[in-house]
């Protein structure tokens, strides 16, 4: 799956034609809601963990790009009852390019997260580990 069709699926992008058919079946002036909301309270457990999965594939796609050792970049996942972690082990060297400047980087990458997560309705926050035990900000 390319990285454009990861975003459509997340974000709801999808063809001219499909749009058009969405946009005539939208009754409100804003969009669709209770359909998306429909959409998104009625997945499965499973798909649940496959969207988790895809989420933990881009930010590890994302962080082995930014750093100099992609080999040595561990991507993780804690799920708990309201809050899934998204967790990430690298060299000390590289803990900077993934924080970027005044944590512009890391902020990004969360807010991403954060939206394509928020579309399924679950919440998702992700964390650069410093050592294997603590949290990075």
């Amino acid at each position: 799956m390319g990285i454009k069709s990861f975003f459509s699926k997340l974000f709801g992008g999808g063809s001219a034609a499909e749009e058009k058919t969405s946009a005539a079946k939208k009754s409100c002036c804003c969009g669709g809601h209770e359909e998306k909301k429909n959409r998104a309270s009625q997945a499965t457990p499973e798909e649940k963990k496959a969207n988790l999965r895809e989420l933990e594939g881009f930010v590890e796609y994302v962080v082995k790009e930014l750093v100099d050792f992609p080999d040595e970049v561990e991507v993780s996942s804690d799920v708990a009852a309201d809050c899934t972690t998204i967790r990430i082990v690298c060299r000390p060297g590289d803990r900077g390019k993934i924080i970027g400047k005044k944590g512009k980087t890391i902020t990004a990458l969360r807010a991403l997260v954060a939206s394509a997560a928020g579309r399924l309705q679950n919440r998702v926050t992700v964390e650069v580990m410093d050592d294997e035990n603590e949290v990075k900000n």
